[in-house]
């Protein structure tokens, strides 16, 4: 964890935003694979974090913010826990390490939250993306759970998406230590893999650098030949010649900072020449969206920048015709590029996505409902602090290419016939992260291998 002052800093922002009522933090709790004892890797809230510091489960806070107090909720261990777990601080000794004076037994929660009804104050909450979150705030606050996404303040979201957009120093350097180290992982394996390999092989070599480094996973691994899936989690096929692979994954710092990058390579020493170009052409409109990058500018054009450089390229292949400009406003593109560009990185690897992306990429204006552009997480203009990825891709989806030649779409800006010949190319992705500057931007992290040159190099 950070210092406390750190953290009595941020809850302070909060209170200085918000006036009046209560602040609810629901902490998360351990959760069981298939039985109470045995549960998942546990991950706090990222909130929580943000504001409280203490990664451990079982824990809630509250602000009051007429009287300016903070108290954290949890329940102390009993012996039969340290005989298990191991000498643990206390409730009041975790609390006093993030500057919080007040503690209480969990039991008590309730009773705060009940006098606060019955007073006509307000008790601001998040919206819950965990099913034990919703039953409590069911027990809590007498909120359906059905309802509870609802019914969550958006005074509240918008506060905390404004603060924890724009990233601290300290924030900065965890991301770029995440950044480092995944690098690492995406070079070994450059250089490991090999025809005859299996996935899996690989996803436990990329995954053992994370941890050696003292790190965890931000997100599930993305390893596969089957690129033309966005998040393919499945690791059993056999590499072999003639097939790319793409690599989307990234470390997260022991403070639970993430970092986001993806490669794509040939599983031979060299790209063939069609790998080339598709590739080559994906590295343009990766390279024409990091030129963009300063603030002021909307990342909406970022993306669209990168839709253009992707749809002018395919055109000269023949895989695209008519106007290019046209064709990207109507949503053609997407049939190689249904994704966006890139996403907000911090906490989260895509940051307060339980808060909503209305809030954190669109700062409150609605989303597009044109399918590829949809998906655009973010599309605001950009502000010193942001951290934010950049990933243009293309992928062949023969699902895709079969629904939209049998409706008869695009049909004068898509050359389906030119199309059959990629229906087995799979897909391409780099992806790096960067903070935006006062004066542009810079990468997050060291270099990681784009070009085709270092990356054949570090294939032979």
């Amino acid at each position: 964890m950070f210092s406390a002052e750190i953290y009595a800093a941020r809850r302070n922002r909060l209170k200085d935003r918000i006036k009046s009522g209560l602040l609810l933090f629901l902490g998360n709790d351990e959760s069981p694979m298939n039985y109470a004892d045995n549960t998942y890797h546990f991950r706090q809230d990222s909130t929580f974090l943000y504001y409280f510091g203490l990664d451990f489960a079982g824990l809630a806070a509250v602000i009051d913010l007429d009287d300016g107090t903070e108290t954290i909720f949890g329940t102390e261990l009993t012996v039969e826990d340290i005989v298990w777990m191991g000498t643990q601080p206390t409730l009041v000794e975790k609390s006093r390490l993030v500057g919080v004076q007040k503690t209480a037994p969990s039991a008590r929660l309730a009773e705060m939250l009940a006098v606060a009804k019955t007073s006509g104050r307000a008790v601001l909450f998040l919206p819950p993306y965990r099913p034990e979150n919703k039953l409590k705030l069911q027990d809590l606050l007498g909120i359906p759970t059905a309802q509870a996404a609802q019914a969550a303040s958006v005074e509240f979201i918008r506060a905390v998406v404004d603060q924890r957009n724009i990233k601290s120093v300290e924030e900065i350097a965890e991301i770029d230590r995440a950044s480092d180290v995944s690098v690492d992982m995406h070079v070994a394996a450059m250089k490991t893999a090999r025809p005859g390999m299996k996935e899996y092989e690989l996803v436990a070599e990329v995954q053992r650098i994370a941890q050696a480094a003292g790190c965890g996973l931000a997100f599930p691994i993305i390893l596969t030949v089957n690129g033309q899936t966005l998040h393919n989690h499945y690791h059993g096929n056999t590499l072999k010649n003639g097939d790319l692979l793409l690599c989307d994954f990234g470390a997260e710092t022991a403070r639970h900072y993430a970092a986001d990058l993806s490669s794509t390579f040939p599983v031979d020493p060299v790209f063939s020449s069609r790998q080339r170009e598709i590739y080559g052409l994906s590295l343009d409109a990766y390279n024409a969206a990091v030129a963009m990058l300063k603030p002021g500018v909307p990342f909406r054009d970022v993306h669209l920048t990168a839709c253009r450089v992707i749809a002018r390229g395919l055109k000269d292949l023949g895989l695209m015709k008519g106007d290019v400009d046209e064709a990207v406003a109507q949503g053609a593109h997407a049939m190689f590029f249904p994704c966006g560009t890139g996403h907000m990185m911090g906490l989260d690897v895509h940051d307060m996505e339980d808060l909503g992306e209305v809030y954190v990429g669109y700062d409150g204006e609605p989303k597009s409902t044109q399918f590829g552009l949809k998906s655009l997480r973010l599309a605001r203009p950009l502000e010193p602090g942001f951290v934010l990825t950049v990933e243009p891709g293309i992928y062949f989806i023969p699902e895709l290419m079969d629904k939209w030649r049998s409706e008869g779409k695009f049909m004068d800006f898509l050359n389906y016939d030119k199309m059959d010949a990629y229906r087995g190319f799979s897909g391409v992705r780099n992806e790096e992260s960067f903070l935006i500057t006062p004066e542009g931007c810079r990468r997050m992290g060291k270099d990681k291998p784009k070009s085709i040159e270092d990356v054949e190099a570090l294939r032979r």
